[in-house]
């Protein structure tokens, strides 16, 4: 297997540190950006303290072969900088590379839903359509897949709602299998779509237990 150089921002705890001790488990060289220390011991992982909303905070890492553009805010004052101004910048600094071979974005079942605050939703409704735009030129420059996942209830202090057992109850009862996801189930969906898929491109899937797809029906006819 080919050892991958991979870059992902937010590392220091939830989804981004569970997927780059993924990527590091498989083998790979792990470069990871935030704004606080990281806890990751691994000789093949180096940490960089940045804040992706000032692009001359962003260190300059070449070669890049996978990123994984995860970092981000449930801070409505932050909100729009973090989601997705920091988005594009590490975006537009690190996916022009030549060696670059997937990028995947990640987002929440918000942007589908609206179902959280204001700017939080409008920040992951625009992930979406940033997602595609990128997909389009890097799909005409380098032909390699671009893609989102809305992750939805996973099993994180992001926002502090796992603290709450009885409002995470409540929550699972709005999606379709009535359950969260664990951090490294996904670690494995980012990391299939990274380096597995070869075919989807420019796709905002959304990976919620069927929440964003939960409809009731109400029948009038006799």
């Amino acid at each position: 297997m080919q050892r991958l150089k991979v870059l992902i921002t937010g590392t220091s705890s939830g989804v981004g540190k569970a997927v780059a001790e993924k990527f590091l488990k498989e083998g790979h060289i792990v470069y990871g950006i935030d704004i606080k220390k990281s806890s990751i011991k691994n000789k093949r992982y180096t940490h960089y303290i940045a804040d992706v909303r000032y692009t001359e905070q962003l260190p300059d890492i070449k070669n890049i072969n996978i990123l994984i553009n995860n970092a981000g805010t449930i801070n409505e004052e932050e909100a729009l900088d973090t989601n997705i101004k920091g988005y594009i910048n590490v975006a537009e600094k690190y996916c022009f590379q030549p060696e670059i071979k997937s990028v995947v974005m990640i987002g929440s079942g918000c942007s589908v839903t609206g179902v959280d605050l204001p700017f939080y939703c409008a920040s992951n409704g625009a992930r979406n359509s940033y997602t595609i735009n990128l997909a389009n030129r890097l799909g005409e420059l380098y032909k390699i897949p671009v893609n989102l996942l809305g992750l939805e209830l996973v099993e994180t202090d992001f926002d502090g709602l796992f603290n709450h057992p009885e409002k995470v109850e409540e929550v699972k009862k709005l999606t379709l299998l009535e359950r969260s996801m664990k951090l490294e189930d996904s670690a494995k969906w980012v990391y299939f779509i990274a380096v597995e898929n070869k075919n989807m491109t420019g796709q905002c899937i959304m990976i919620d237990n069927g929440e964003s797809v939960k409809h009731h029906f109400v029948d009038y006819r006799d």
